[in-house]
């Protein structure tokens, strides 16, 4: 292979495309050649210029221009790998960008072509971070396929195949017109060269005729035009292999029969001459029936605009005239107008946020294109658009490379029933990237994902929960629903019933009265309760929180009754600490040590000789005992602004087993609670206690964790504990 030398490199900066480059990224560029004097080139020389040809055409910036260069040759990229984030992190992420492009080429290979593109497609312009990656690959990939001739033939289809299912239809979508006909065109040249070369060769039969005809319609109709004052150009526009023989597929048809074999395209000042130029060609020769389209006053979804008309030309050979302004022209043929919304097969079949997900990112993309060469420059539209960018749709992978199409925030369980529906019933475990990983795991673009699954469909209630996070996709919850709802009501009575009981022993509230906050989930009974929790209409955290807030809206005012005993009354207002003491300022407050009460539960104060007020939970037995003694010490407290955490004792009990404290460890810290101690007990028949003390922001994180904490094996229960 040949080598890159800093000869080499001074040769390519020389190119038009190297212009862009500012004096930093020079001098960056020089000091990897200097590092590496004899480095390989990832393809030839020849491929770098072709690549740099293609750039300049899109009027790419410097740092598309210098991650182009790195890419082409890996020992100079290498010889920068720790320099370059911190002096040049765009260039940085643009290259991060190739490389993820790397794997969806792989996967491609993978599958020898075969499968959903569009998802190889979406799964590409989710994994790279920069969208000006996407140029840069287009110009690789064209000059790529113009040195594949000297490749095998099995590599030529290979990278013949990759070009017609990604790269070519991304153009397409970017509106690059250039790039994008010579890529379909040479990938069609190696994947069918001998209908290629048939069509070339009818095509060449009538080349002489067919260039004589043209200049003389291009003579005629430029007398025309002039002889009404109108100033345009007008040139012969090229046919494409590749878009003949689309047309003669769609339209059944041989070659001889296509309208637009013969065309010109006329360039004027403003849109009051395209349509004067219209009137000219129409008065000139007699125009086909039906073959008149107005892209100007009705432009096409991508914006593209223009005049299109088939008449009877010269020697009654039909000829198709394309007629538009020279901004239309340009934006045309440098990727304004952007074929930006999928068209092939199945593109249909796609949910509405992954077409909007994708349409932002193109969106952006041509606006870029439009940003070139205006005062703004890219830095600034770049920086602007980051927030748009943020991708809301995940692309994971089967085993088989097959991409699925999952909301953010999806998880194992989630790509499941998006599989199959019984996938999901039946789903057990998963592996991410070959690594077991729990069930709400959140997925990122490219993992692929395996699905243990079990031999009979036990989907669990605690799925339904929205706080364990096992679902994110609401179809996927529906399916769940949807199975529960197929059971009978006496099993989802039962199954609410114990799924309540066990939250509001947590809470404290076992026995409380369900009927005051049955009107707040729009039920009658606490049966009817039960049921909406069993099917995951309803949390049993939601019910416990109805209780909490309504036992202290109902504590409330007796409460104030009695403070009016002990202190003067006083306008409530908010405290700088996290409570307030309703009617009474100015008092030392602090947290009772026997209770530990957490921001959202039901609160009590008692007014103590020498500390102040400490504040209890409203259903502890010490709270309770003094209260009953002294009951005029007793005093409303509300929670004010919370602080930085709050104590809380918890009790595991559980079956001994090997890695538990860790896997218990492990989750507590992903729920982001602290651990101020822990402490355990071990019992007969291989049975532990772990006592624990944390620091969590409010019972409703509590709640949370102590519900995950029963769900790790071998837990048998997890509550509060006392003081």
């Amino acid at each position: 292979m040949a080598t890159a030398t800093a000869a080499d490199l001074d040769t390519l900066l020389s190119l038009p495309a190297c212009t862009s480059l500012d004096a930093g990224l020079r001098a960056l560029l020089h000091e990897a050649a200097d590092a590496s004097p004899a480095a390989a080139w990832a393809g030839t020389s020849a491929e770098a210029r072709d690549t740099l040809e293609a750039l300049a055409l899109l009027k790419a910036d410097g740092e598309s221009v210098a991650a182009a260069i790195l890419a082409m040759v890996p020992a100079w990229r290498e010889a920068l790998r720790d320099a370059l984030p911190s002096r040049q992190p765009a260039v940085a992420l643009l290259l991060d960008g190739l490389q993820a492009a790397g794997q969806v080429r792989a996967l491609h290979a993978e599958r020898g072509g075969a499968g959903n593109a569009e998802g190889l497609r979406r799964l590409l312009l989710a994994m790279v971070r920069d969208l000006r990656v996407v140029p840069v690959l287009l110009a690789q990939q064209l000059a790529k396929l113009r040195a594949a001739p000297t490749l095998p033939q099995d590599e030529r289809e290979a990278l013949a195949r990759l070009t017609r299912d990604i790269h070519a239809p991304l153009a397409n979508r970017l509106g690059i017109w250039q790039l994008k006909w010579e890529l379909e065109d040479l990938a069609f040249r190696h994947l069918e060269p001998e209908t290629y070369r048939r069509i070339a060769a009818l095509l060449d039969d009538k080349r002489v005729g067919r260039e004589r005809f043209i200049e003389q319609v291009k003579q005629q109709l430029g007398e025309a035009l002039a002889a009404q004052g109108v100033h345009a150009d007008i040139a012969g526009r090229p046919k494409h292999i590749y878009s003949i023989w689309k047309k003669m597929r769609k339209k059944d048809v041989p070659i001889g029969e296509l309208y637009d074999l013969r065309a010109v395209r006329v360039l004027v000042d403003d849109v009051a001459a395209c349509y004067a130029a219209l009137g000219v060609v129409h008065a000139l020769w007699l125009p086909v029936p039906g073959e008149f389209d107005d892209y100007i006053a009705r432009p096409k979804n991508n914006d593209y605009r223009s005049l299109h008309t088939a008449v009877v030309g010269p020697e009654g050979k039909t000829l198709e005239v394309q007629i538009r302004t020279r901004e239309m022209h340009e934006q045309a043929e440098l990727g304004v107008a952007a074929h930006w919304r999928y068209k092939e097969t199945g593109g249909s079949q796609r949910s509405s946020a992954a077409n909007a997900s994708l349409d932002r990112k193109i969106e952006w993309m041509r606006r870029l294109l439009e940003s070139h060469g205006e005062a703004a420059g890219d830095g600034a539209l770049a920086s602007g658009f980051d927030a748009e960018l943020v991708e809301d749709r995940v692309y994971a992978l089967t085993p088989m490379g097959e991409v699925i199409d999952l909301p953010a925030g999806a998880t194992p369980l989630d790509f499941a029933y998006h599989v199959h529906t019984m996938v999901g019933h039946r789903c057990r475990g998963a592996k991410v990237d070959g690594r077991i990983v729990p069930l709400d795991h959140v997925l990122h673009s490219g993992d692929r994902v395996e699905i243990l699954t079990g031999k009979t469909a036990e989907p669990r209630r605690d799925w339904l929960l929205a706080s364990n996070g096992f679902l994110a996709s609401a179809r996927s919850r529906e399916k769940v629903r949807t199975w529960f709802h197929k059971l009978d009501r006496e099993r989802n009575l039962q199954a609410g019933r114990e799924m309540l009981d066990k939250e509001l022993r947590r809470l404290g509230l076992l026995n409380a009265d369900l009927v005051p906050v049955l009107s707040k989930f729009n039920v009658t009974s606490a049966d009817d309760l039960c049921v909406l929790v069993a099917l995951g209409d309803a949390g049993p955290h939601q019910v416990g929180r109805a209780l909490l807030e309504r036992e202290r809206a109902d504590a409330a005012p007796s409460d104030a009754a009695q403070v009016r005993a002990v202190a003067p009354q006083r306008v409530p207002k908010a405290a700088a600490s996290a409570f307030t003491v309703v009617g009474v300022g100015n008092l030392l407050v602090q947290i009772a040590r026997c209770c530990h009460p957490l921001p959202g539960e039901a609160i009590a104060g008692y007014l103590t000789r020498t500390r102040g007020v400490t504040v209890h939970r409203s259903d502890c037995v010490a709270y309770r005992r003094l209260a009953a003694q002294q009951p005029q010490r007793t005093l409303p407290v509300e929670w004010g602004r919370a602080g930085g955490g709050h104590e809380a004792a918890v009790v595991v009990d559980a079956v001994d087993r090997r890695h538990l404290l860790r896997d218990l460890g492990n989750l507590i810290a992903q729920e982001d609670a602290h651990v101020l101690s822990i402490a355990n007990d071990v019992a007969s028949g291989g049975r532990v206690r772990f006592r624990l003390r944390l620091r969590v922001h409010d019972f409703g994180q509590l709640s949370r964790l102590l519900g995950k904490i029963e769900s790790l094996p071998g837990v048998e229960r997890a509550s509060r504990g006392e003081g």
